[in-house]
């Protein structure tokens, strides 16, 4: 696919590509290998300072003084930086940002039909990822070591849908066009500019993460269902077989796409370490109106294969370090807290681990046996059973008030995994109780929330 080098809907195009270094390929095209594209376009100098004043005129000889020199002209206005532009852009289309979206893929698909067979039939939940992802990494512009983190781990997850190289100057086209038609009071030539250097930077960093992860991995495994177990009504954990070697990490998670829902991908975590035999175990709980999660639990039985994209997500455990772990897991978040357990206890290393193992009610705590009979095998693991409104002999109120009630807790790493609320009160009350935020690790919110959507 060509490059495009059409204008924006506001007549920028030949502007930004020529601020852009006037590259043959257009306004996104691939440039070398371990290069960004071009460079960002030029702007004038900032915070010049002003030329000193002159000097006093000196008096003639006149019966009254001459008047005042007048002031020097003050220097040229400070330009905003290209950061600054992309902020300002963003900070007017947030009120709209669905209206933006939406303008968004309607261009995308006019201009690229053959595009819209990369994503699922219907849009509800994939509909606003791509375009809120674009506009998370141009909010790290200046960032580069979060920029390029969190575009090589989207870079490599975008082959399972299987982006190519050549589709991402359609994407780009339309992200132009979405922000130029919907941002008339920041728009112009100097914010495309600076739109066009991110995005060129963003597409290259993805391009290039993609390139290097196909050398080494698949874009996706095939699993077979080899054990579909009911644990409640809307519960189950499912164990799969990969069709190959599945490397991961105990605490990270993985996407899920079932031959019902094509290309319709959620997350969910390991809930072991990895095994000796291969299999891999997630705990899945439908929601209403959760495609995957309903087919997982209800539809799938063993024999069925499904899809597996690349392992992902840091919430794993630092072996070299001794401090103890406070791991909190909410619903089907208690999963990859099981993992850690098993990931500490085969390192053979006696480190303090503190589980609190909450849900709304007594009948959500379903795999309270499992963590129970872990506690007798290991002396350092405690296990604590906590609801929002429990029996007697069962903490009560939820987990961030029972971690208040226990601790101290300043020598312990925090583990987090469950619903968004809980996750966020989790953190503000370990905040509040002293562990530091870079002590803190917990999958991302926004994929949590993708994941129960």
């Amino acid at each position: 696919m060509e490059a495009p080098t059409t204008p924006s809907a506001d007549g920028y195009g030949s502007a930004a590509a020529a601020a852009a270094g006037g590259q043959g390929g257009g306004w996104f095209g691939r440039g070398p290998k371990g290069e960004h594209g071009p460079q960002r376009p030029g702007y004038p100098e900032t915070g010049r300072s002003a030329p000193e004043s002159p000097r006093p005129a000196a008096r003639q000889p006149a019966p009254a003084p001459s008047p005042p020199a007048p002031a020097p002209a003050s220097g040229p206005a400070a330009v905003p930086s290209p950061t600054e532009l992309l902020r300002r852009t963003m900070a007017e289309i947030e009120p709209i940002a669905d209206r933006v979206t939406s303008y968004f893929y309607a261009l995308l698909f006019l201009r690229h039909p053959a595009l819209r067979d990369l994503f699922p039939a219907a849009m509800d939940t994939q509909r606003d990822r791509l375009f809120k992802a674009l506009l998370t990494a141009a909010t790290h512009a200046e960032d580069p070591v979060t920029l390029t983190t969190y575009l090589t781990h989207l870079g490599r997850g975008h082959r399972k849908y299987g982006t190519l190289p050549e589709h991402y100057p359609a994407v780009g086209e339309a992200l132009i066009g979405a922000l130029a038609r919907h941002a008339p009071e920041t728009w112009g030539p100097q914010a495309e500019a600076a739109w066009v250097g991110a995005y060129t930077t963003i597409s290259q960093i993805m391009i290039d993460a993609a390139t290097e992860d196909e050398l080494r991995a698949p874009a996706w495994w095939q699993a077979e269902v080899v054990a579909h177990v009911m644990r409640t009504k809307d519960v189950a954990i499912v164990t799969v077989r990969p069709d190959g070697p599945y490397p991961f990490l105990a605490g990270q998670y993985t996407t899920l796409e079932t031959p019902w829902w094509p290309r319709v991908w959620r997350h969910y975590s390991f809930a072991s370490a990895p095994r000796s035999d291969g299999l891999l175990s997630f705990h899945v709980k439908a929601v209403p109106a959760g495609w995957v999660s309903n087919a997982l639990v209800h539809r799938a039985r063993t024999g069925d294969v499904i899809r597996l994209g690349p392992p992902a997500g840091s919430m794993t455990v630092d072996h070299n370090s001794s401090n103890g772990l406070l791991c909190l897991g909410g619903g089907t978040g208690i999963a990859p807290i099981k993992a850690l357990v098993e990931d500490v206890a085969r390192h053979g290393r006696r480190r303090s681990v503190d589980v609190f193992y909450g849900a709304r009610r007594n009948n959500g705590l379903y795999d309270i046996d499992t963590m129970l009979r872990l506690q007798q095998s290991h002396p350092w693991l405690s296990v604590r059973p906590v609801v929002d409104d429990g029996p007697v002999g069962l903490l009560s109120g939820g987990i961030p008030q029972a971690v208040r009630e226990f601790g101290p807790w300043h020598t312990h790493d925090a583990y987090l995994s469950g619903p968004p609320g809980m996750i966020r009160s989790s953190v503000d009350t370990l905040v509040g109780i002293g562990i530091p935020t870079h002590r803190i690790r917990h999958d991302s919110i926004e994929e949590l929330v993708g994941a129960t959507t």
